[in-house]
């Protein structure tokens, strides 16, 4: 084994070959072999040597390998090198461990202090290697919301007044390999309220593993339907719709945002192989009506994990492990009825004030008060007097 083996990846490597050195210190040693010890999840291959030393082995039991040295006997002072190979295709990985047990002995007479060398044990880890991803889906990825909204676009559970929207995600999990990933886990977060005080928006009505091959968890929403109820007047209704703000963003990563967090659990997932979740959610829309944002950006967020108690390993610098599915409630900026009337109605009356505060400027400034009359008359006598100098110069 050398230092960079730290173990072998399940499924990774095809065969395994251990390259044996075995010297005799001693007089020519008579029926010399090497027997090994192995898994019975390991099938023999061949035996390799560089020379032609009379090698030859014989898989006795499935098991249990011999191979003899040097036939007839083992020449003193002697050191010969060879290679059994081994096919690891089919380790299923139930053993922590891949161990061989590797004995030299001969028919001659051993002195006991000496038989110390005479056994080596050789151990691998086995690991299951995997490079797994998660991606995600999102349906619709936004919608519209409003009091002028037809309620059509929406649905409404049994009993219930609050309409809501119907969302779907839909996370895909795949192994890249190269080993069976022997059991897995998913955690989901959705910011689940506007402000850290407010009611939960969503209820999760179903999650469904792809094949029947996993199982979710989630807690449920006991009161889906909320109808916020704030002491409003109009005027407060209308400066409400005046300012809306911009883009309001709702991401369970930041401080003070209250998430629901569902988890999901998935069994053994083969090399390059997939498993789906589809999750089934309704949001509530009449919360969202009370916000002041005119666009609502949830980002919902998946990872996926790998149990190391499993002996499981990710691949350093793999495929993403976490992926974030972004949907949007577009407010449509028109207001209730009512509202119009009364902007409208409020329009008319600053209008009507704004030309009263003007009329009595005019009136302050002496607008209304000109001698029009004398006025009319110092014109009137001025053009006589000028009619009748024209006279009098005529007839001089």
């Amino acid at each position: 084994m050398d230092e960079k083996t730290l173990y072998l990846a399940l499924g990774a490597v095809k065969n395994i070959s251990l390259n044996i050195s075995i010297s005799n210190l001693g007089d020519d040693a008579y029926d010399a072999n090497v027997s090994f010890n192995v898994s019975r999840e390991l099938f023999f291959i061949n035996m390799w040597q560089k020379e032609e030393m009379g090698f030859s082995c014989e898989l006795l039991e499935s098991d249990f390998l011999k191979c003899s040295v040097g036939f007839p006997f083992m020449r003193s002072k002697s050191k010969y090198e060879f290679s059994v190979i081994f096919d690891t295709s089919h380790l299923s990985g139930e053993e922590e461990v891949l161990s061989f047990i590797v004995t030299a002995q001969s028919g001659n007479t051993e002195r006991s202090e000496s038989l110390h060398d005479n056994t080596l044990a050789l151990m691998v880890p086995l690991m299951h290697e995997v490079d797994t991803s998660i991606t995600g889906i999102m349906s619709p990825t936004s919608f519209v919301y409003g009091e002028s909204v037809d309620a059509a676009n929406f649905i409404q559970l049994d009993d219930l007044e609050c309409h809501f929207q119907p969302i779907n995600i839909t996370l895909q999990v795949y192994n890249t390999g190269p080993s069976t990933l022997p059991g897995s886990s998913v955690s989901i977060s959705f910011p689940n309220r506007l402000s850290s005080g407010g009611a939960e928006m969503f209820h999760v009505q179903e999650m469904v593993v792809g094949q029947e091959k996993g199982n979710c968890s989630f807690q449920k929403n006991p009161t889906p339907c909320i109808i916020p109820q704030e002491q409003e007047n109009i005027f407060h209704t209308i400066f409400a719709f005046f300012t809306k703000s911009g883009r309001k963003v709702l991401d369970c990563e930041k401080p003070g945002i209250s998430c629901l967090t569902a988890h999901c659990n998935f069994s053994a997932l083969a090399k390059e192989e997939s498993r789906t979740i589809d999750i089934y959610m309704l949001l509530n829309t009449e919360i969202l009506k009370k916000d002041g944002s005119s666009v609502i950006q949830f980002m919902s967020r998946a990872k996926v994990k790998v149990d190391p108690a499993l002996r499981v390993v990710e691949i350093a610098h793999g495929n993403p492990e976490e992926v974030t599915v972004v949907f949007e409630a577009l407010h449509n900026l028109e207001p209730r009825g009512y509202v119009v009337g009364w902007i409208i109605a409020i329009s008319l009356l600053v209008g009507i004030l704004i030309f009263l505060l003007l009329a009595v400027l005019l009136w302050k400034m002496g607008f209304f008060r000109r001698r029009y009359k004398e006025i009319i008359e110092a014109e009137k006598n001025r053009k006589e007097n000028e009619d009748s100098w024209d006279w009098v110069q005529k007839n001089q």
